[in-house]
């Protein structure tokens, strides 16, 4: 079974038709794949297709995504609050970023994204990344 976590730009990549959408929905598809999404990171790509689509785009998408069986949404809570803000404070990373990460290093699964963002936490050896082809699909 392969465990991701998706960022908001693997699901937008995916909802938007973006370069990386064909690879984030192969992973989707793989019945012994299970792919975990920070509530977080789900706010943000309601409020990109909400300013970009409108409400009504927005909560389609939202349950879209709630309701694809190969993804688990994860919350919140005090330790994942605790790693998110330690790899915020070291800087270079939006705080709903953070979580995408804090959650690939407590599952040790590799992140889905094209965020650049992650590159940093990548190269020290902190998470592991699986590169989307870029193309304007980010938050």
């Amino acid at each position: 079974m392969g465990e991701y976590v998706l960022d908001a730009f693997a699901v937008l990549a995916l909802v938007q038709a973006g370069p990386g959408g064909p690879r984030v929905r192969e992973i989707l598809a793989d019945a012994d794949n299970t792919c975990h999404l920070s509530i977080l990171n789900l706010g943000e790509v309601v409020y990109a297709i909400h300013r970009r689509r409108g409400i009504a785009a927005a909560e389609q998408t939202e349950a879209g995504v709630v309701q694809e069986p190969s993804v688990l949404l994860a919350g919140v809570d005090l330790a994942r609050v605790r790693a998110a803000a330690a790899i915020k404070a070291r800087g270079r990373m939006s705080y709903a970023d953070a979580f995408a990460a804090a959650l690939a290093m407590e599952l040790d699964a590799p992140l889905v994204t094209g965020d650049p963002e992650f590159a940093r936490l990548e190269q020290a050896g902190e998470i592991r990344v699986e590169w989307l082809a870029r193309g304007g699909s980010s938050a």
